[in-house]
């Protein structure tokens, strides 16, 4: 039931995941084997987050068949080199137990670092090399798409970046878009830090009978995000999956846009690292 995306590469990647992002390790086994049980197909974690085991334990233990799920992870912001990109990935493949995954993002671009072409060029190799089927960035500005455009060979597939109604990202938005890149949203309900308690999304909810959450998650399924919302309560990874049997008017779309405040719950990425 959950609509795919395909990517530039023509990988198609579902459009509704499972997000991984601050789950102890403990605990990150048992609340991915929740998120499969409740149809989920698509899971996100990350070299920084520490749990990538935990989710390699709950695919192996799930029974799920390997070419039935989509999995991403992250290169952590202390590999940035060529060399460091594919050998942190491999790092990735043996905690997952896996011998690809579906997408590999470089998590950060840190500017400052000024490594994150040569790092790209190490994720061209890796892509040929079968270590993942698809290569994106995480974090990334214009400023920064433009120089993998003009010194490397492969547009990102994705750029995974913070939106949510209180941070739209129109303009970065539009310019993934237009540059054939699909836009991932992270922290898309704003990380229960006030975006949910706001009156439009209540009002809508009400009309529609739905939590503010799922009201926020349809937005971005409408926008064409992809989205990853993580929770550690049972009831809400379940709610979070039941966003496909409704629609949001346009007028609700446009109400949401105008909630934005520019306002970023992470890092600005040109500080980041």
């Amino acid at each position: 039931m959950v609509p795919t995306i395909k990517l530039n590469d023509g990988v198609e990647i579902p459009q509704l995941g499972f997000g991984v992002f601050q789950i102890e390790p403990g605990q990150t086994s048992d609340k991915v084997k929740a998120a499969l049980n409740t149809g989920y197909r698509h899971i996100d974690t990350a070299q920084m987050y520490g749990n990538e085991e935990g989710v390699g334990r709950a695919i192996a233990e799930s029974g799920i068949p390997r070419d039935e799920l989509f999995v991403t992870t992250k290169l952590n912001n202390d590999g940035h080199s060529h060399d460091d990109a594919i050998k942190k990935l491999d790092e990735s493949l043996d905690r997952l137990g896996l011998d690809h995954v579906d997408l590999y993002l470089i998590h950060w671009p840190q500017p400052k670092q000024d490594r994150y072409v040569e790092t790209w060029q190490g994720f061209e190799d890796a892509k040929k090399a079968g270590r993942t089927r698809s290569i994106g960035v995480s974090n990334f500005n214009p400023e920064h798409l433009a120089r993998l455009a003009v010194e490397t060979s492969t547009v990102p597939s994705v750029n995974q970046i913070e939106v949510h109604p209180h941070l739209i990202q129109a303009a970065l938005r539009d310019y993934n878009s237009r540059h054939g890149i699909a836009t991932e949203a992270w922290s898309p309900i704003g990380q229960g830090k006030g975006l949910l308690e706001e009156q439009t999304l209540a009002t809508i909810a009400q009309r529609l009978g739905r939590s503010p959450a799922q009201v926020v998650l349809r937005w971005h399924i409408q926008h064409g995000n992809i989205v990853f919302p993580k929770s550690n309560t049972l009831s809400r990874v379940q709610e979070n999956f039941q966003i496909f049997d409704f629609e949001l008017t346009g007028d609700d779309v446009a109400a949401i846009d105008r909630m934005n405040a520019d306002r970023r719950i992470g890092a600005d990425p040109n500080d980041a690292g």
